[in-house]
């Protein structure tokens, strides 16, 4: 959680900073009854090296040294994060794909978790343009893998896709 601490600074969209994601994120893992102590770890820091990887400590050598599971948390850390080669990022479709296609199972039940975080925040998004592209972007490379993952996240981010298109056209 301390490590996760350095995102309350880093801003969100809808308005709230990346903390309160990592905490919310943990949260859906814990309501759907997952105590994988990796997984929960993991999903406290999962933007970490995406959002504020020139902040101190936050480098793999630090996660790995805070306990045992360090080194599996690292792991799943770096599985869930988009990479970057040579200066290039990896493409969107092909980050989500590869996690939902050939992620680990806490990959894949941690990206499941941090879409239904982001998909409720969505609700304060007013940018439509992102609103649609983020929604087309689940429903065409999560949802498809998702029920194979876990049945009830699948339904609930079906839930939250025809949610928030219902908002976005009322």
């Amino acid at each position: 959680i301390v490590k996760a601490m350095a995102l309350i600074g880093v801003k969100r969209r809808g308005g709230s900073n990346m903390f309160r994601h990592q905490i919310s994120t943990l949260a859906i893992l814990l309501d759907y009854k997952i105590i994988d102590p990796v997984l929960l770890k993991a999903a406290v820091i999962h933007d970490l090296f995406e959002d504020a990887p020139s902040l101190p400590g936050v480098t793999r050598d630090e996660i790995v040294g805070l306990d045992a599971d360090g080194l599996a948390v690292y792991e799943l850390v770096m599985e869930v994060t988009i990479r970057t080669v040579n200066g290039i990022r990896e493409p969107k479709r092909d980050y989500l794909l590869r996690v939902m296609q050939a992620g680990s199972g806490r990959a894949r039940l941690l990206k499941l978790a941090d879409r239904i975080s982001n998909l409720t925040s969505l609700g304060f998004v007013h940018e439509v343009e992102f609103v649609r592209r983020y929604l087309a972007e689940t429903e065409s490379f999560v949802l498809p893998h998702a029920a194979q993952v876990n049945a009830d996240m699948f339904r609930e981010l079906a839930d939250l896709i025809e949610n928030r298109r219902r908002l976005l056209s009322g």
